[in-house]
């Protein structure tokens, strides 16, 4: 049941409000997976959690990430209306994807559904950090389908064993970012409200490369001294210009500008690999669309996040490609930061 993207705003409307029905099982869903990992982080020494148990092409799989992989094909299966097929896309299954009801066939489905059941596994293992459950719904548009498709995307918190408190946010296109923080003791969920940040400026803030794994760290550190001079000058004696949070999660940095804690990210990582080509070296692990796909939210909330080149972010809704994305809080950050750092990638040949 390929389909072809609506031309107008009536059909537009028809379908996020078909896509907003996904919203209670979708939550369901990454509420039973919080509650299962943190539940696993618990009963589990870390040796255990960090165990590696297998090697894919775009990552390493530990044993933590088991515990979520084994939740989400049982439930969708019981819990949404399978009358239509949908098409399954998450790292370990064969593929990349899997048509459900299983059998049926990927032209026969009507959305595509992509998931990252633990954004942020190492530190969360490790019980450093929270990790984030994302979740992407769009139309089956056929292979072609990509980011800007999602009409429904939801990022639920997984909390450390010592924390309790837990955020959930979601957004249906054009219907504005709801938000809740739940209570771990009670059971309970408020109203969570969140705001990027309206600082016209980096200065003083938390802005930040990605730089998380080795393998041309010093190049990326470099186009962050670039950037930050440029916007802000030599730093002063006893004094720091702004600051920067390796957050080793994409869902949980986009969270970050949501929430007003970040004004600037930028993740470059695939731009390196002809520098690590040159030197005999492979380009290690990246970002890829499942980590991104709640990009929606922040979208909706004024978060500015495209390419490195400018345009909105797109990738196909795959486990593959590798995806390089910049996020600003508001259009003055991106007025300050995005010439110096598009100036700084043609300098070296990165863009």
């Amino acid at each position: 049941m390929e389909i072809k993207r609506p031309t107008n705003p009536n059909e537009w409307q028809k379908m996020t409000s078909r896509a907003a029905t996904f919203v209670a099982p979708v939550l369901k869903l990454q509420a039973v997976i919080r509650e299962a990992v943190v539940r696993a982080c618990e009963q589990n020494e870390v040796a255990d959690l960090t165990t590696i148990v297998r090697e894919e092409e775009g990552d390493t799989i530990y044993s933590i990430d088991r515990v979520s992989e084994d939740l989400i094909i049982s439930f969708l299966e019981q819990e949404i209306d399978l009358t239509v097929p949908v098409i399954l896309i998450a790292e370990g299954l064969p593929g990349g994807q899997l048509v459900l009801p299983r059998g049926g066939a990927a032209e026969d489905a009507a959305w595509r559904i992509i998931v990252d059941p633990i954004d942020g596994t190492r530190g969360l293992m490790y019980q450093k950090r929270s990790a984030w459950i994302l979740t992407g719904i769009a139309p089956n548009y056929g292979p072609d389908t990509n980011l800007q498709d999602i009409l429904l995307a939801a990022q639920t918190e997984i909390p450390l064993v010592k924390q309790h408190l837990a955020d959930v946010v979601w957004a249906v296109r054009g219907n504005g970012v709801k938000a809740e923080r739940f209570n771990r003791l009670n059971g309970k969920s408020e109203s969570l409200p969140l705001r990027p940040s309206t600082a016209s400026s980096i200065a003083h803030g938390f802005a930040m490369i990605s730089r998380f794994f080795p393998g041309a760290r010093e190049e990326l550190a470099a186009i962050d001294e670039e950037i930050i001079m440029g916007a802000l000058g030599p730093v002063q004696p006893g004094k720091a210009h702004c600051f920067e949070d390796q957050y080793v999660c994409s869902g949980g940095q986009l969270y970050e500008l949501m929430a007003g804690h970040d004004r600037f990210v930028a993740d470059l990582r695939p731009l390196l690999e002809t520098v690590l080509a040159r030197r005999g070296l492979a380009l290690g692990i990246c970002c890829h669309p499942y980590d991104v796909c709640t990009e929606l939210i922040a979208r909706e909330l004024g978060v500015i996040v495209t390419d490195v080149h400018g345009s909105p972010l797109n990738a196909p809704l795959n486990v593959e490609a590798d995806v390089a994305w910049v996020g600003y809080a508001n259009k003055s950050i991106q007025a300050q930061i995005e010439p110096l750092l598009q100036s700084a990638l043609r300098r070296r040949g990165l863009l």
